[in-house]
C-alpha cells in the first residue's frame, strides 16, 4: 500500500470521517514521518484553580497546576510540541480583579506557552493594562487584524509568527473579534478592527505561499459559530471562506467539541476548527503527521479534560 493512502486511511477512516484514538507507536516510530502535537487552550478567564469540589457539574475541574502536570507529562513522551492559547486569558474571578492578569502571564510563561492571541476580555483593564502586563509574558501575542498603531501597543504584538519544529515550518497567525458592543470605546481607544476574513486570508497566503510553510494554524477569538446569525463572521463562516489556513484554534464562544470539526474552504480542501470549552476545563491535544517530504498528512485529535472527574 503506497505510504500516503495508508496514513490518509488510518487518518479519516473509509467514511471520510476523522477518527480520535491515539496512533499506534508503529506508525510515529516510522523514520518517514514527522510529528508534531499542538496543545491548546482559549477562555481559561483567570481560573487559576481549579472549580470548587461542591457537586456542581464543573466540581473539581480545571486549575493551572493540573494543566501544568499534563503539559509536563506530554512533553516528556513527544519532541515536537507547540502550546498556544485563542484569548480570554482576562477576567472570571478574585485573581484578576486584585492582580490585573499578572499571575496569568506568569503561569502561562512557567508552563511555557508558544504564543497567545487577544479576546474581548483582555481589554477589561484597558489597552493600558494589558500593556502593564505583557512584561511578565515570556511569549508573543499573536493579532493580524487589529491596527495598533494609534494605541500604546503599538510594535508590541505580533501579526505572525513562524515556528520551526524538525524542519517544519508552522506559520501563526491571529484573528479577533469585532470589539465595538463588547468593550467600552474608552478600554481599546486606539485599536481599529479589520475585516477578519480578509486579513485572514491574505496572512494565511503570505504564510503559505512566500513564507513557504508546511502548516498554518490561525489562533481566533472569532467564536466558533452563531446559528441565530449565520452570516457573522465565525470560525465555521471563515474556513469556508479561505484558501491556505489548515487548522483554526479558536475561542470566544466557550464551544465544547468532543473533536475537531472539517469544514471545506472554497478551494475544496479540508479546514480543522477545535475549541477546547472554557475555564481550562479541557486541553486540546492534536497530533499531526508529516511526510518527509511534507506533502502529506494526517490527523489525530483528543479534548483531554483537566481535573479531578
Amino acid at each position: 500500500m503506497k505510504r500516503r493512502k495508508f496514513l490518509v486511511d488510518t487518518a479519516f477512516g473509509i467514511s471520510g470521517a476523522l477518527l480520535y484514538p491515539t496512533l499506534g507507536s508503529s506508525m510515529i516510530a516510522d523514520p518517514e514521518t514527522i510529528k508534531l502535537t499542538i496543545l491548546h487552550t482559549n477562555d481559561t478567564h483567570s481560573r487559576i484553580e481549579p472549580f470548587p469540589v461542591d457537586g456542581s457539574r464543573n466540581s473539581g475541574k480545571g486549575g493551572m497546576a493540573k494543566r501544568a502536570q499534563m503539559i509536563r507529562e506530554i512533553r516528556a513522551s513527544e519532541k515536537n510540541i507547540l502550546l498556544f492559547d485563542s484569548g480570554d486569558i482576562f477576567q472570571g474571578t478574585p485573581y484578576f480583579n486584585f492582580f490585573g492578569g499578572e499571575l496569568e502571564m506568569k503561569l502561562m510563561s512557567l508552563m511555557g506557552y508558544d504564543a497567545a492571541t487577544m479576546g474581548n476580555h483582555d481589554f477589561d483593564a484597558g489597552v493600558a493594562g494589558f500593556e502593564r502586563q505583557l512584561v511578565h509574558a515570556k511569549f508573543p501575542f499573536i493579532v493580524s487584524n487589529y491596527d495598533f498603531s494609534d494605541s500604546s501597543l503599538n510594535g508590541k504584538i505580533e501579526p505572525f509568527k513562524v515556528f520551526v519544529k524538525s524542519n517544519i515550518k508552522v506559520g501563526v497567525y491571529g484573528l479577533g473579534i469585532e470589539l465595538k458592543g463588547l468593550v467600552p470605546s474608552s478600554l481599546c481607544e486606539g485599536v481599529v478592527y479589520k475585516d477578519p476574513i480578509e486579513v485572514g486570508n491574505r496572512m494565511s497566503r503570505f504564510l503559505k505561499q512566500e513564507m513557504k510553510c508546511d502548516y498554518v494554524i490561525c489562533l481566533s477569538h472569532l467564536g466558533y459559530e452563531y446559528k441565530r446569525e449565520p452570516n457573522r463572521v465565525s470560525d465555521k463562516v471563515y474556513a469556508a471562506q479561505s484558501e491556505d489556513v489548515d487548522l483554526i484554534l479558536g475561542g470566544h464562544t466557550h464551544t465544547f467539541l468532543n473533536a475537531p470539526e472539517k469544514v471545506t474552504n472554497k478551494i475544496g480542501r479540508s479546514v480543522l476548527i477545535n475549541q477546547a470549552g472554557w475555564g481550562g476545563m479541557v486541553l486540546g491535544k492534536i497530533d499531526i503527521l508529516f511526510e518527509r517530504n511534507k506533502k502529506g498528512t494526517c490527523v489525530s485529535c483528543e479534548n483531554l479534560l483537566v481535573g479531578n472527574s
